[in-house]
């Protein structure tokens, strides 16, 4: 068997357009973690038992069951149980998004359990507000501590979100399967797909170290 490109040269800028709807997830995603992961973290480190045992519960179900069948359930059960129509793309959002604040919501826990205890108790002595100690003074310096490790969920997020072929999402492996099934040729046009992903992540990793640099330049 040999590689030919040559015959799936003209499809490549149908399997670019992928990228955008392959960011778009990804971005919409990142944003629904982290805002789900910092209440879930809160809700850790509370004091209400019910609200700990909640996060805990939804942490365990989300790391503990394949994101693909999450994915799908989402997709195929919103419409079956509130008889809603849901587009691809908004679903992928949704379920990489919850799926996502499970981790997310452990990172930010241990950035906010790696802040020194005596800022807290300082705050608190002061009689800030707990809401406001946490919004002004802990969370702020847990997210610096944490960046590189919330840039590598998004990368991670961004090759992973190629599982929403299943729902026919048009991102960049569902183009490439069309181009394949389109042309025989199967292999060259995940090749192309890949080599997009890589370099992607290249480029994204790389404005993560930019993103970090400038952070520690800041303090």
């Amino acid at each position: 068997m040999n590689l030919d490109f040559t015959a799936i040269i003209p499809s490549i800028p149908y399997i670019l357009k992928g990228i955008g709807v392959t960011l778009q997830i990804t971005i919409g995603a990142t944003i629904i973690g982290f805002i789900v992961g910092i209440l879930l973290a809160l809700c850790k480190i509370g004091k209400i038992t019910a609200l700990r045992w909640f996060a805990d519960i939804y942490t365990s179900i989300f790391r503990g069951t394949p994101l693909v069948l999450q994915l799908m359930i989402i997709y195929y059960a919103v419409p079956q149980l509130l008889d809603i129509q849901i587009d691809p793309v908004p679903t992928a959002i949704i379920a990489f998004g919850l799926n996502s604040s499970a981790y997310i919501s452990e990172i930010i826990r241990a950035g906010i359990n790696a802040v020194d205890k005596g800022q807290q108790e300082a705050a608190m002595a002061l009689g800030v507000p707990y809401t406001k100690m946490m919004k002004d003074i802990i969370i702020p310096q847990a997210l610096k501590n944490i960046l590189p490790s919330l840039m590598n969920e998004f990368i991670t997020l961004n090759k992973e979100s190629a599982v929403v072929t299943v729902i026919s999402a048009l991102d960049i492996m569902r183009r490439a399967y069309i181009v394949g099934g389109a042309t025989y040729r199967y292999l060259e046009p995940l090749l192309v797909a890949g080599l997009i992903y890589y370099i992607m992540t290249l480029v994204l990793t790389f404005l993560g170290k930019r993103i970090e640099k400038g952070m520690r330049k800041s303090d």
